[in-house]
């Protein structure tokens, strides 16, 4: 075996992120490691990078057991990891961040910068990765971050590579060069760690599969001997009949109105309306202008053309600041960087966003704050020990509510989910899904932005679809994943 864990526990505080992790990977296997969010999977991958210590079980390297204090340790035995959330120094360019710590020299240890640019440009060539290796890196989208994480892996060359959810921002294209990756590895005889939300992408590259629930090891095996459906219910702990399909509402009055919304070099004259119990997908490929919208709307980027009115009276929105004062909430893609305060207690952002409720005389309530914050945790099925409990501790799937709880409790009434579902399991979803709807149904307006399809129509009551940065179509909720490719895809989409 090349890796073999066995009773793995760790404990963060007073939470128990790992209780029996285990796993064995031989040399040129693709391992998909599956679970809900807070399962355990990237805490025992951690442990296998050196970015966190057990504090018991064993680890064998090869045969050896071995036990990882840093990063560093681990990549010089050959293991590397790609996670979910990047890593990478935003204020060099792509090349720097792929050569980083490995840097070319010349002579008296100048960095040889034209070299790295060099084999940066050809490996990007060879995976035909949209980047430059001149970019500077926080100018990139969270796909092209990623993509940079996998080529900073691949360059440095290990004998273990572990993706940590490496699609869970990527377009269909970019997927699938991410597994001709790893058939490529596995090709080379390389082991492969391979977590993953996607349940569908699990027949298209796994090998073998582990499952995690509740911090412990609950199956593992051939990946051909097991279904999907056995899988879910692995996940989960119960079964799971049929996927979510929710049941569509009349719409009530107009909430949110945008005329001829207009961004240089971004959006091009974007026009739509949501009302009241409705949830509305936006579609399109990653570049097409999604996540800009949302930004325009809630203030984050300026606008050069447009109104924006809200229940029927138009509102100038300059900041993110006036979008909150006029009702609007923004769940943002890119949680960790744009939606939470991680070093700081979930009970401060479950409430950022409305601290005058809770304060007297200028003073915040402590107390109130934990006792509402307890009500969110409850509600929304959050997994901490406590509302004091750092939000940087929580998994990404619970990261993800602590962001829907600080806007529900801002008592929004127009709402921008974007990428809501991104990197959280295929349960967590559903309680997601569910909250949505409970939103629109208590009388909000809720725009949803997803690369995944499936999901819109799954949600959505009707389907917006953008292409370079303008709406090439409107489409019912109860349309097909072609004909929203039809408008993603097509300068002109001809007629049946």
């Amino acid at each position: 075996m090349l890796l073999e864990l066995s009773g793995i526990q760790k404990r963060f505080g007073g939470v128990t992120a790992l209780r029996d992790g285990h796993l064995a990977i031989e040399p040129g296997e693709v391992h998909l490691l599956l679970g809900e969010n807070g399962a355990g999977k990237s805490t025992l991958m951690k442990i296998v990078a050196g970015i966190e210590h057990r504090d018991a079980g064993r680890m064998l390297w090869q045969g050896r057991e071995v036990s990882l204090r840093t990063p560093a340790e681990a990549a010089a035995m050959g293991i590397a990891m790609v996670h979910q959330e990047s890593l990478l120094a935003p204020h060099l360019s792509v090349a720097e961040n792929i050569f980083l710590g490995r840097e070319e020299r010349l002579p008296f240890g100048w960095v040889n910068r034209r070299r790295m640019v060099e084999r940066a440009a050809r490996l990007i060539e060879e995976h035909h990765f949209p980047l430059h290796a001149d970019w500077r890196v926080e100018r990139l989208s969270p796909a092209g971050k990623q993509l940079v994480e996998i080529c900073r892996a691949i360059q440095h060359g290990s004998s273990l590579l572990i993706f940590d959810e490496p699609t869970s921002s990527l377009s269909g294209e970019e997927t699938e060069e991410v597994f001709k990756i790893v058939r490529t590895l596995r090709a080379r005889r390389m082991g492969v760690i391979y977590i993953t939300h996607r349940l569908e992408e699990l027949r298209a590259i796994g090998d073998r599969v582990t499952v995690l629930r509740d911090g412990a090891t609950v199956h593992t095996g051939p990946l051909a001997e097991v279904s999907t459906d056995r899988i879910i219910q692995y996940m989960v702990g119960r079964e799971m009949v049929a996927l979510y399909r929710r049941q569509q509402l009349p719409p009530g009055p107009e909430l949110l109105r945008i005329e001829g919304l207009t961004r240089q070099g971004a959006l091009r004259d974007i026009s739509f309306s949501l009302r009241a119990g409705e949830i509305v997908g936006l579609a399109g490929l990653i570049g097409a202008g999604r996540t800009e919208t949302c930004r325009a709307i809630f203030g984050v980027d300026p606008i050069d053309a447009g109104k924006i009115f809200v229940e029927g009276r138009q509102v100038h929105i300059h900041s993110p600041r006036a979008a909150v004062a006029a009702g609007i909430a923004l769940v943002t893609e890119d949680r960790q960087k744009n939606g939470l305060a991680l070093r700081l207690p979930i009970a401060y952002n479950v409430t950022m966003a409305n601290l005058r409720e809770i304060s007297h005389f200028g003073l915040v309530d402590g107390r109130a704050q934990i006792r509402v914050t307890a009500q969110y945790i409850t509600r929304l099925r959050i997994r901490a020990a406590s509302g004091k409990q750092p939000a940087g501790l929580l998994s990404g799937g619970n990261q993800q509510k602590v962001v829907i709880a600080k806007w529900l409790f801002g008592h929004a009434r127009v709402f921008l989910f974007d990428e809501p579902t991104r990197g959280i399991d295929v349960g967590a979803k559903t309680e997601v899904f569910e909250l949505m709807d409970e939103l629109a149904r208590n009388g909000a307006a809720v725009l949803m932005v997803s690369s995944e399809m499936q999901e819109l129509l799954q949600v959505a009551d009707r389907i917006l679809v953008m292409r370079q940065g303008r709406i090439s179509g409107e489409l019912p909720g109860r349309t097909t994943q072609e004909e929203i490719m039809r408008y993603a895809a097509l300068d002109r989409v001809a007629g049946p």
